[in-house]
């Protein structure tokens, strides 16, 4: 018991304990999910949030020295993010094919997500940076930062929502296609793409091929559109 505590007090002080505890608890929650038949509740990014945060809190470790040493993991959110691309090359003329339809899914889909969330928070009488963090919550989430910052929102917020957001989608997705009767692994991942953005997308192609391809391009329409779009419309409107 004493080795186990000298070993906690020098890892709970180093960034190796940030770096050890998000991959040990990755690897757990993902084996668990692969053995319950990867379940949408079962989401292992939402399982770690939930775990290492009670651990935080439990042991006290403030947030700074935990992505001391997360921040190597968070690194490669960016090459992540880039081998996307891979599947829409594979599916390049299909894409170039279908790109104006694509394009005007896009636009309609991130419209909608926008304007729905903002009167949502308007009717339960939000304030104005509220209403501004919440507009781009179906866009990834450093960019939803970028564009509340230019909206006047709080980026912090934008992030909040835009990771529930992307919870949200990636629980529920399966069960509302279904009910609706989408069976379209195309048609599945392009809308999961454009309302939950990278955790929708990370889902989709744990699910099929297709669904994963056209998660990635959904999600990389929302980026240019919102980044585009939204900014200039939303001085207008609020």
């Amino acid at each position: 018991m004493a080795d186990f505590v000298q070993l906690w007090v020098y890892l709970s002080s180093t960034p190796l304990f940030g770096l050890t505890a998000t991959l040990t608890t990755y690897l757990i929650v993902h084996a668990a999910y692969e053995r319950l038949g990867k379940a949408p509740w079962a989401n292992p990014v939402l399982w770690s949030v939930l775990v290492i945060g009670c651990v935080l809190l439990a042991s006290g470790t403030p947030y700074p020295t935990y992505f001391a040493g997360a921040q190597f993991v968070h690194v490669l959110l960016g090459p992540a993010v880039v081998a996307l691309g891979w599947p829409l090359w594979q599916r390049r003329a299909e894409v170039r094919r279908r790109g104006v339809a694509l394009t005007l899914a896009a636009l309609v889909g991130g419209a909608s997500a926008a304007f729905s969330a903002v009167a949502m928070a308007w009717a339960f009488g939000m304030p104005q940076d509220v209403l501004r963090s919440v507009a781009p919550k179906s866009v990834t989430a450093p960019v939803a930062m970028g564009i509340a910052q230019q909206i006047g929102g709080v980026p912090a917020l934008a992030a909040v929502f835009a990771v529930l957001t992307g919870m949200v989608g990636a629980l529920s997705a399966r069960y509302l296609f279904d009910a609706l009767g989408i069976k379209d692994w195309a048609v599945r991942g392009f809308a999961l793409g454009t309302a939950s953005h990278g955790i929708g997308a990370a889902r989709a192609l744990q699910v099929h091929d297709d669904a994963g391809a056209y998660a990635g391009i959904a999600l990389g329409l929302q980026v240019v559109l919102a980044s585009l779009l939204m900014p200039l419309f939303l001085r207008f409107v609020l």
